[in-house]
């Protein structure tokens, strides 16, 4: 007896367990393991942030070889392959012994990482049969999803009384991630696409968005350093766990609502006010636990980042589709996803070596910050380009 196919939606939620691991448990748990690895392995800020750029390194270069990977095995595959992967290496994280071989973990990680998210997030704008705002929507949310699950399952780990737990931590999510891995298989079965190699593509003058890509680099040096400490700020301002539990999980909350809440403004407007907005947003967002250690100011916080971060990507998507002629899209796009990547690469091990300095973490979270409103006064410089030709 054949079974029947899932309707366009259900695929989208089993699409987006695949950003729930690339993003959600694959890098953004990170923060909330930090702490206890920071006092287990005597680490300096500088040594911690540099971890996450190993894995925003990595990123790049997965996303990098992205393109011909695509048009050899599709992107069916390259998600599954990329998932199982990164839940590999995730258990794989409890069991290495030495700052190298973390190192290392951390960088394979963001190349499997990348192959997962790219090529969900391709299989699920190829969606038909559904509203493609609402699919893509559903696909960013699980990154949410993610964090989620990362709040309720790090922490009692983490709180183990051996000063170990953090290792049975990875352990754990290297499982999620794995069954995640095993329900978007059997639900994405039959679903093909892949990308031709000889599709014609126009190029694109780094210059006609500058203000946008400089900008957007900002954003990826700010975010990040929020991402990577802010839990270790919240512990070391002695939150217990159980707030920064509801933290975490009111940040993933927000996340999968951002689709959502601003999706109309980046229909409306095509300069680079959508980024402006939403860089100022963050910006207040990480500097509120910098202020305040005051627990509604916390949960403030918590909420405005993960409500806003994730637009701002798909901000630049929205620059790119109103403002360039549809052959000139993926050049537009890796573009952004170049600077973006090289943004993050640099903004932990600076916010790392701040911390280290005497301001401690609330300086480089500051620093972030004022990043982040550079970031909104280069996006209000961008203007909208001239209607190009065949413009859809």
């Amino acid at each position: 007896m054949q079974t029947r196919p899932l309707a366009p939606l259900a695929i989208a939620a089993a699409l987006a367990l695949g950003a729930a691991v690339s993003l959600g448990l694959a890098r953004f748990s990170y923060a909330l393991l930090l702490p206890p690895m920071r006092a287990d392995l005597a680490w300096s800020y500088l040594t911690a942030g540099a971890m996450n750029t190993a894995n925003a390194a990595g990123y790049l270069l997965g996303a990098l070889l992205m393109p011909r990977a695509l048009a050899r095995w599709g992107a069916r595959p390259l998600l599954i392959a990329g998932s199982v992967s990164a839940a590999a290496l995730l258990a794989a994280h409890g069991l290495g012994r030495g700052d190298a071989v973390l190192y290392m973990l951390r960088l394979l990680t963001g190349v499997a990482s990348a192959a997962t998210f790219v090529s969900g997030g391709l299989l699920a704008a190829r969606l038909t049969g559904a509203p493609a705002g609402l699919v893509l929507g559903i696909y960013y949310g699980g990154t949410g999803a993610g964090i989620i699950a990362s709040a309720l399952l790090v922490p009692p780990l983490v709180a183990l009384p051996d000063g170990h737990g953090w290792r049975w931590a990875w352990v754990a999510l290297g499982a999620v991630a794995l069954f995640a891995t095993a329900i978007a298989a059997r639900a994405t079965r039959g679903l093909t696409t892949t990308v031709a190699s000889s599709a014609r593509h126009a190029p694109f003058r780094w210059a006609s968005l500058g203000f946008g890509l400089a900008s957007y680099f900002l954003f990826g040096l700010g975010y990040i350093g929020y991402m990577t400490f802010v839990v270790t700020l919240l512990r070391e301002q002695q939150m217990s766990h159980g707030v920064v539990t509801l933290f975490y999980g009111l940040l993933g909350v927000g996340v999968i609502a951002s689709s959502f809440l601003w999706a109309g403004l980046l229909q409306r407007h095509r300069s680079g006010r959508p980024m402006a907005v939403l860089n100022a947003i963050l910006a207040v967002a990480t500097v509120l636990p910098v202020l305040s250690t005051h627990v509604l100011a916390v949960f403030a916080s918590g909420v405005l980042f993960g409500g806003v971060f994730l637009s701002v990507v798909a901000s630049t998507t929205a620059l790119v589709r109103h403002n360039l002629a549809a052959a000139a899209w993926p050049a537009g796009i890796a573009a952004f996803t170049i600077v973006f990547a090289a943004g993050q690469i640099v903004g932990p091990s600076l916010v790392g070596w701040l911390a280290d300095g005497a301001g401690g973490l609330r300086a480089g979270l500051a620093v972030s910050a004022g990043v982040l409103a550079l970031g909104v006064v280069l996006a209000a410089c961008q203007r909208a380009l001239p209607l190009p030709e065949h413009h859809p």
